[in-house]
């Protein structure tokens, strides 16, 4: 049975603790009763009650002092304090120390019993608008950025789609590309502000939990369906309604979910396993994949009619290394964000050098790599400017390892060249640098004294 809420009960009087236990845990809720104050709060802290019930008069302590230390340190509860003294001035001193209510002795039960439903209804609702002006707040943190023409058109089409409240968006592209950004992105345009912290956001990795487990996450299940499920549990589609899921790495599902995702979709209604109802979804669904999902339905790996349901209206995400425009954007916009969370007001930008290193790499790992090199730098560096040396090694030695590949300035000429003479012209501009000196010669072109005067013997160039 699910409770409805925690109540912790600290009383001496152990007639009374007896009575409320029994009558609050009949009532639906999960019950622990002390009587010894000693260390109460550590155990507080533990059960993390919605409601505590405290007793003014306990062995050793005062109750109303405990309240204060409660308050004072920040224990997340409601305190409901318990007297048998019926004075203003008793009740008045714990309502101003930040007491929720309080309760005179002897009881009504069914007083206790509204008292304690009123507060932790009133909890509950409280977290919940906490928990989605949390979400209201991430979703705002998360922009889409860039200014090249590819991203300028996403942004186009990400418009459209939440003007027309289209029902699910596939998005594709490699690992890190900003994949949930812009999911994101398109379910604040589709929510209007004054309500976008009422519309949940919700998602699930479909590659990271265990596969016994991910069709109760999407699903929800009733109590007793299996033999963990001890009581009923809400799917993330249920969750999601009246907002947006988000089904990160869909490549990945297997293939019976796939046909009970693809009901779904179409019938916009979910049941939960063991459950023999359906239950109406309103929930725009976005599926985001670093797979060719043409390449799986070729292999059998992913079913070709729930493809082309989230195909409908799909977005393809670039490389970074295809919109070199936007990496010095990307990189100004994290050393901000990063400069403010660590507090370094001293990074103002990037040296010239420091820029060109990053626009020519790469970046294997895409805008999640960007970000994590930007972090690294802001947290070990203390200039005023990044500089070359302190990217990371395999940035920094980006043109030597460039020049080990192709060669020092040469290139192959259309009507080609002859290996020989390049040779020949290069251990001459050797033994020209060094002076004459045939070892330093030797050591440049990064060959023994004997290489050196056998190569000069070959070219005629004693």
């Amino acid at each position: 049975m699910k409770t409805k809420g925690k109540v912790f009960l600290l009383d001496d009087d152990e007639l009374i603790v007896s009575m409320l236990e029994r009558a609050l845990r009949v009532d639906g809720y999960d019950v622990r009763a002390e009587s010894d104050p000693e260390g109460v709060l550590d155990r507080i802290r533990e059960f993390s009650p919605d409601v505590v019930l405290l007793d003014i008069k306990l062995p050793g302590r005062d109750g109303i002092d405990l309240l204060g230390e409660i308050v004072g340190q920040g224990i997340r509860t409601q305190v409901v304090m318990l007297t048998s003294d019926d004075t203003a001035e008793t009740a008045v001193k714990a309502m101003k120390l930040g007491a929720a209510d309080y309760l005179t002795k002897p009881f009504n039960l069914d007083e206790v019993k509204i008292v304690v439903g009123r507060i932790t209804e009133g909890g509950h609702l409280k977290h919940e608008v906490e928990y989605l002006r949390k979400i209201s707040s991430d979703l705002t943190d998360q922009e889409v950025i860039g200014k090249t023409d590819n991203i300028h058109k996403l942004k186009e089409k990400c418009e459209k789609f939440a003007k027309a409240g289209v029902p699910m968006v596939l998005i594709t592209g490699e690992s890190g590309t900003g994949k949930e950004i812009f999911a994101r992105h398109i379910h604040r345009r589709m929510h209007p502000v004054d309500s976008i912290a009422f519309a949940p956001f919700v998602g699930i990795n479909c590659a990271a939990l265990p596969e016994q487990l991910i069709e109760s996450e999407l699903f929800g299940h009733e109590k007793g369906a299996f033999t963990d499920a001890k009581a009923e549990k809400k799917g993330i589609f249920e969750m999601a309604h009246g907002g947006s899921i988000l089904l990160d790495e869909i490549g990945e599902m297997r293939l019976d979910l796939q046909a009970k995702l693809l009901r779904v979709l179409e019938n916009r209604k979910v049941r939960r396993i063991g459950g023999r109802q359906d239950i109406p979804i309103d929930t725009t669904v976005f599926a985001t994949t670093n797979r060719n999902l043409e390449e799986a339905v070729e292999k059998g790996e992913f079913r070709v009619d729930l493809y082309y349901r989230l195909n409908a209206f799909s977005l393809h995400l670039p490389p970074l290394r295809e919109r070199k425009g936007d990496i010095p954007i990307f990189a100004r916009h994290f050393l901000k964000d990063y400069s403010e969370r660590y507090k370094k007001d001293e990074m103002k930008g990037f040296s010239p050098g420091a820029e060109e290193l990053l626009v020519s790499y790469r970046w294997p790992g895409n805008i999640r790599e960007l970000r994590n090199v930007i972090e690294r730098i802001v947290v070990l560096e203390n200039d005023e400017v990044v500089l070359p040396e302190h990217l990371p090694s395999e940035i920094q030695h980006l043109k030597e390892r460039a020049a080990a590949k192709t060669g020092p300035g040469l290139t192959i000429p259309d009507t080609g060249l002859s290996l020989e003479e390049v040779e020949r012209n290069l251990i001459v501009q050797a033994i020209e640098k060094a002076g004459q000196n045939k070892t330093l010669a030797a050591k440049l072109l990064g060959i023994t004294y004997d290489s050196l005067r056998y190569q000069v013997k070959k070219f005629g160039l004693e």
